[in-house]
């Protein structure tokens, strides 16, 4: 039927005087979808036949939120789509990709920004395509070729840039790409389209030239023998003496000599040439065979014990985390003679899978085994022929930087030598026809987020001690990341739908090393940080630096989190309480108003002076200036007295933390539960 997209307007109310609601609406087919205007005495619009485009500009992301949440994703049926004439921004949604029966498609004159993303491959249906007068940046995709039943093509008045080669192999009748930065040569196809504009770009003149012909070196010129009659009778006409003969003679003699030394001498360069060639082959072929030595890489891998930072385990009963050697990343360099560093191919630990492979594991991508969507991609859920189970994060290549394979590879192997208990690892990628796959450790129970956040019921399962254990374990993730590997890493997307539990409540850090994905530019300001809202450090907000430090703040908003039970951010509560970290922050000290702050899904079962030191480290962790937040060694360190002491309350006392104590609710019950 006449289901509907997005928010249904309220009802009319008495006194009400012609105003408009604004919603989003499709045809009772499933079919189409447009923007419409619903005056407020029109009730509602299904089965109406006028239907018009919204033209008084739909702003923010809404747009966004369509195409990259699962919850707002467009209609697979649709194929009518025309959001024309908005003020849309963000990127192309990547559903697009999944409306296999889309026929036209048109998102023009809004404000789209950022590369086009491989979304075409399965609209083999659309015959008309407009997303002009956007601000869309980057080439074209490799995927627009495969549009067959493309008829209309209008890009014009967008940011575009490279070769326009793709566009070639369309059956097109009507193309516009006008006032773009398209370059190269245009294709010679174009002459057959009958209404084709191409102007405002920097293309090159006149058809694109053949390739040179081969020329041949020019023939060698003979040299004159010289006279050897010596008598005056037999020289011709005008020639010398023979006094200046012999010294022709010997001039030419000269010059033999040297044409014969000078080959010599170049036959000689070419040999050493040649031997030097061949062994700086050698010499590659033995660094490529050698990992241990040779090899570079940002986070190449020497296991050692750090025994200074070793943290003493005993009375940490129940904890379940068991603290392995730390791998000790430092970077390996190759040196030549000349002392000048050289980079060399490093090589990836993790396994590498065909597309084929993930394709059946995961059902073709099928939207049942899809576990969630991030900044970077969807991720899914493989089966594997061997019952194994792994989580496969499918890049939008748009949503990265590194477009290269060879730098994207330099990524993976980074990625692929993170080892830590309470890191996810990754155990795979593929590249294969310009894919980018990642393929991660499949961590089954929940994300943090939904425990905290979904139900009571899942959050009651979250006790005290559990909730000290999981900010323990996300803690020693984030110092392995900022303090044993060298060059530090810093995660930049640090939350509580990264943190993944197991069934013991584990906690395992995910997304880890990604951010050399996507570098501190523009697109991660509109993307990530738009996702993460909340968790971000002020001075990330302010000027776009994001450090060590940063991390370091968006762990204490996990720490609310755990703390209080609520959200980062939370429109549906109070203005004063909407930011979790300014309504908590002034309360952290405050005895009485820390006790009002605790989740109540807790119902009580906290030790109070475990409360007061918890909110001790959030309130170090979130200060506005970087320099005065503590590196995560040292709030590890706090976290493990915490944990100590209370397995030494257990002994004394011979009871359970967090599941037989209960706030004093009697006056005169004065018993000392903390500790």
């Amino acid at each position: 039927g006449g289901g509907r997209i997005g928010r249904a307007p309220r009802r009319p109310r008495r006194g009400d005087r012609g105003g408009h609601h604004r919603v989003l609406r499709r045809r009772r087919s499933g079919e189409s979808l447009h923007l419409l205007e619903q005056p407020a005495a029109a009730g509602r619009l299904v089965g109406r036949r006028r239907r018009r485009p919204l033209r008084r500009g739909v702003a923010g992301r809404l747009l966004h939120r369509l195409g990259r949440h699962r919850n707002y994703q467009l209609p697979p049926n649709l194929t009518y789509l025309n959001l024309a004439t908005n003020n849309f921004s963000g990127n192309l949604p990547y559903s697009i990709s999944n409306m296999a029966s889309i026929e036209y498609l048109n998102l023009s004159h809004n404000s789209l920004a950022q590369q086009i993303g491989d979304l075409f491959g399965n609209l083999s249906s659309l015959s008309e395509l407009d997303v002009s007068f956007n601000k869309l940046t980057g080439d074209l995709p490799t995927s627009i070729g495969s549009l067959s039943n493309i008829s209309s093509l209008y890009m014009q008045n967008n940011q575009l840039t490279g070769s326009v080669n793709v566009l070639s192999g369309l059956g097109l009748t009507t193309l516009n790409i006008a006032n773009n930065n398209f370059s190269g040569w245009i294709p010679k196809e174009f002459s057959s389209i009958p209404d084709v504009i191409l102007n405002g770009n920097s293309f090159l003149n006149g058809p694109a030239p053949p390739p040179p012909p081969f020329m041949p070196p020019p023939p060698r010129r003979p040299r004159s023998r010289p006279n050897r009659s010596g008598g005056s009778g037999n020289a011709p006409k005008g020639s010398e003496s023979s006094t200046s003969q012999g010294g022709k003679n010997g001039l030419q003699t000269a010059s033999l000599v040297g044409i014969i030394v000078g080959s010599i001498l170049a036959a000689l360069c070419v040999l050493l040439l040649l031997v030097l060639c061949i062994r700086k082959s050698r010499k590659r072929k033995d660094d490529s065979s050698t990992e241990s030595k040779d090899f570079v890489g940002p986070l190449s891998v020497n296991i050692e014990e750090v025994s200074n930072r070793e943290i003493p385990e005993q009375g940490l009963e129940n904890t379940a985390m068991k603290v392995l050697p730390a791998e000790k990343m430092t970077p390996e360099r190759v040196y030549g003679k000349t002392g000048s560093m050289r980079k060399t191919k490093v090589p990836i630990t993790a396994t590498p899978y065909t597309v084929a492979s993930l394709q059946v594991a995961t059902n073709s991508f099928c939207q049942d085994s899809l576990l969630g969507e991030g900044s970077l991609g969807r991720v899914y859920k493989a089966d594997f022929p061997n019952g194994k189970i792994m989580a496969v994060k499918k890049v939008d290549s748009a949503a990265i930087s590194l477009q290269e394979e060879d730098d994207f590879l330099e990524v993976v192997s980074s990625m692929s030598r993170l080892r830590h208990p309470n890191i996810v690892p990754l155990t795979g990628y593929c590249v294969e026809h310009a894919q980018r796959l990642l393929v991660y450790e499949y961590i089954g129970n929940a994300t943090l987020h939904d425990m905290l956040h979904f139900s009571d019921e899942m959050s009651r399962r979250l006790t005290w001690n559990i909730r000290v254990r999981i900010a323990l374990g996300t803690a020693r993730a984030l110092e392995y990341l900022h303090e044993v590997c060298l060059p530090s890493v810093v995660h930049r997307n640090f939350k509580s739908a990264n943190i993944l539990l197991d069934e013991e409540h584990n906690a395992h850090l995910s997304d880890c090393g990604l951010a050399a994905l996507t570098p501190n530019t523009e697109r991660q300001v509109s993307t990530e940080v738009v996702g993460s809202f909340g968790y971000s450090a002020p001075e990330f907000s302010m000027s776009g630096i994001y450090t060590v430090k940063s991390d370091v703040y968006s762990f204490g908003v996990v720490m609310l989190e755990l703390l209080t039970g609520r959200k980062p951010l939370d429109s549906s509560r109070e203005r004063s309480e909407q930011s979790l970290v300014r309504w908590a922050t002034p309360q952290l000290h405050d005895i009485d108003a820390l006790s009002k702050m605790v989740d109540p899904a807790l119902n009580g079962m906290y030790p109070a002076k475990s409360l007061s030191r918890f909110a001790d480290i959030i309130a170090l962790c979130v200060q506005p200036e970087p320099e005065f937040r503590p590196p995560m060694s040292e709030v590890v360190q706090q976290l493990v007295r915490l944990m100590q002491r209370a397995s030494i309350v257990r002994r004394q006392s011979g009871e359970e933390l967090g599941f037989s104590y209960r706030a004093p609710e009697r006056e005169g019950d004065t018993r000392d539960i903390s500790f």
